[in-house]
């Protein structure tokens, strides 16, 4: 929100937008071009290509009309409401997205695992033994397992750092300290940055030392699938937290409106939350 917000008596409503559609469409030629990708189909990547590319300009330009809107004056302490609802319910909605894969990871380990390890199914792979990584003889290629060190921990203590920085640089804002909150601002975004580039040596080192593939069975699967989203979703917060620094430079937000740094650091600390989740049940249980 900007300095302007709360000074339009009445709930804003914006007019007809051409933007809600084009988002769709590039969302769905986005799919269709990803299904057809991993089809072998030869126009699949330059058609995913041209969908997230399209996703991306209409986000930038959506977004954009927001912010003039808010810096216009027209946005009152209802849209502030509003806002606050919309961003803890796609929260909310995230929460119940990684919980699939959680309890998917449950499942396998928890059910799925012990019953292949009983003495019914010992006819069928008799050297196969119920524990999480293994996996029955010439089903797959061997693989090695991860382990917590050194890289997931490093990684688990720099996003724990980012949390307390994004928090500082949140304490500033209040206190109308806007050098002290960009460079606060900034240092999260780099532990982000870096964060990344660990979680991507860490995948190089999966495929080439530990033959640690998403085609590793259940194991495989689950650790990229889980760990691969929540890269997904650290990167997605470090733009939101990016565009914020951006908009601060520009002399947005002041001490008592400023929801889209909150909103983005809200999504920031639900990420590191799924971390410490993550670390603990797919790295070291």
């Amino acid at each position: 929100m900007s300095s302007k917000q709360g000074s339009a008596p009445y709930y804003f409503v914006p007019g007809p937008s051409k933007w809600p559609v084009l988002g769709g469409a590039s969302l769905l030629l986005t799919m269709i071009g990803a299904a057809a990708w991993v089809n072998g189909v030869s126009w699949g990547p330059v058609a995913n290509i041209v969908g997230i590319l399209a996703v991306i300009v209409v986000l930038f330009n959506w977004f954009g009309d927001a912010v003039r809107e808010s810096e216009g004056g027209l946005y009152s302490n209802r849209i502030d409401v509003s806002y606050r609802w919309s961003m803890g319910w796609f929260i909310f909605s995230e929460v119940m997205f990684f919980a699939s894969f959680f309890g998917a990871l449950f499942y396998a380990r928890a059910i799925t695992l012990p019953d292949l390890g009983s003495l019914d199914y010992k006819i069928l792979w008799p050297d196969f033994t119920a524990q999480w990584g293994n996996t029955p003889g010439g089903t797959i290629e061997p693989f090695t397992k991860m382990g917590p060190f050194p890289i997931p921990t490093i990684n688990t203590a720099l996003l724990l750092t980012s949390g307390v920085t994004l928090t500082i640089a949140h304490h500033a804002l209040r206190a109308n300290q806007r050098g002290k909150t960009a460079f606060w601002l900034f240092a999260t975004i780099v532990l982000g940055a870096v964060f990344m580039g660990f979680q991507a040596y860490e995948y190089v080192h999966a495929y080439h030392e530990l033959n640690l593939k998403l085609s590793s069975g259940i194991y495989g699967s689950t650790f990229f699938m889980l760990t691969g989203f929540h890269g997904f979703h650290v990167t997605m917060g470090a733009i939101m937290l990016t565009v914020v620094l951006l908009r601060l430079l520009k002399g947005h937000f002041t001490p008592d409106h400023h929801f889209a740094f909150e909103g983005a650091a809200w999504y920031w600390h639900f990420v590191d939350v799924v971390w410490l989740g993550l670390y603990v049940v797919v790295y070291w249980l």
